[in-house]
């Protein structure tokens, strides 16, 4: 039955009237309806490491976190992040005032941009963006404005004259992502300096998305803009553990910054989820507190995914550009003598049995991104090698 109003004010809230069923969605549908092998959500489809999963089942048995956890996360996975940022970055944060858990990182998204923007705010972001960035800034009254990534030899680079020219006496803030999804850029340790830059120059709060932060390669550094001069008053850092553990079910993010900054999102936080994913907080605990191998060792076997996918892309026709870091090769269709991504990616599974996301979904310049699809490469190796072969159907 339709639901009626007495006028003919649409029901969606018209922040949110540009946005409809995200790209992931309608490609999954796609891949599930046609058997084709989904390389376009980026989740794992194997499960991270047996003693991490065993954490979260021993915190079940043992009644930890099967009620309310505490509002800001329990205690165990404050403090263990606080461990890992020290441990991998040199970063102090006090686990009780600059600590805040939340579900997932999108969740840290939404709070950190409903606390700290405000209607009229301008809010640059770099394109291609994660497609939540856009939704959130609109839902908290904020003006979207694109700074584009551009290719530039064989990886996309930010053009900072441009990133200085977008600021105006209205911006808030910069939303930045690095390892950039989905170009798999990693923002050098010169570029970084410059964004510390303009930000202090211009009193811009910044706002890190660093969930890739383990997955970097051929000597890319992934180095937190917090750790610049001037720059951890002013920055909200978002890490994850989805993606560095591969449980990206169970929802567990967490936000580091100053006090102030913590707590201004702890307050847009608490009225979200409240809070989420208890007895999995202990078990995340235990996984940022794995050796070194570990991480090494996860590392190398995206490394060889990621040189696997690229090669057999390069092989059936794809321009590729072999990202620096995620888990993500941005390609070109341009070469197989196809301009739309979109029309492209809703082909290809019939095609040739594969599903991959158009990266002109994560641009406001649609043109721009058009000839770019995106290939996750965060599956099974035989998934891979079975892709690899089907998708040296488009080589003719």
């Amino acid at each position: 039955m339709a639901v009626m109003t007495s006028s003919a004010r649409p029901l969606l809230n018209r922040r949110l009237a540009e946005f409809g069923t995200t790209i992931f969605a309608e490609m999954s549908a796609l891949a599930q309806r046609t058997g084709a092998i989904n390389l376009g959500q980026g989740f794992p489809d194997a499960d991270g490491p047996e003693a991490v999963r065993e954490a979260a089942v021993r915190a079940l048995r043992e009644g930890r976190g099967n009620q309310y956890p505490p509002g800001p996360g329990v205690p165990e996975l404050r403090t263990a992040v606080a461990e890992h940022q020290r441990r991998f970055y040199g970063l102090s944060y006090d686990p009780d005032r600059e600590v805040l858990v939340t579900a997932g990182a999108t969740e840290a998204i939404a709070a950190s941009l409903l606390a700290l923007v405000e209607p009229g705010d301008e809010v640059i972001a770099l394109e291609p963006y994660y497609d939540s960035y856009a939704a959130c800034i609109a839902m908290a009254g904020g003006t979207r404005v694109p700074v584009t990534l551009r290719p530039d030899g064989d990886r996309f680079v930010l053009d900072l004259d441009e990133l200085r020219a977008a600021v105006t006496p209205r911006t808030r803030l910069i939303l930045l992502n690095t390892p950039h999804n989905p170009t798999g850029t990693v923002l050098t340790r010169a570029e970084l300096a410059a964004v510390a830059e303009l930000a202090c120059e211009r009193d811009l709060l910044v706002i890190t998305d660093e969930v890739y932060e383990h997955l970097v390669f051929d000597g890319a550094e992934h180095i937190p803009l917090a750790s610049c001069p001037g720059m951890r008053e002013r920055t909200v850092t978002i890490g994850s553990a989805g993606k560095t553990f591969s449980f990206t079910g169970w929802k567990v993010g967490w936000v580091t910054g100053a006090p102030e900054l913590v707590a201004a999102v702890r307050s847009a936080k608490q009225f979200l989820t409240y809070v989420a994913s208890g007895p999995f907080q202990y078990a995340v605990a235990e996984a940022l507190r794995l050796p070194d191998a570990y991480f090494e060792a996860f590392r190398a076997e995206h490394l060889a995914k990621r040189d696997l996918l690229s090669e057999g892309l390069a092989a059936a026709g794809f321009g590729v550009f072999r990202p620096a870091g995620t888990y993500f090769v941005t390609t070109d269709v341009r070469p197989l003598g196809e301009s739309d991504g979109l029309t492209f990616c809703r082909a290809l599974p019939e095609r040739c049995g594969v599903v991959a996301i158009p990266n002109a979904v994560f641009y406001d310049h649609r043109t721009e991104g058009a000839p770019f699809v995106r290939f996750a490469f965060c599956k099974q190796t035989a998934v891979l090698e079975e892709a690899v072969g089907r998708l040296k159907a488009l080589a003719g």
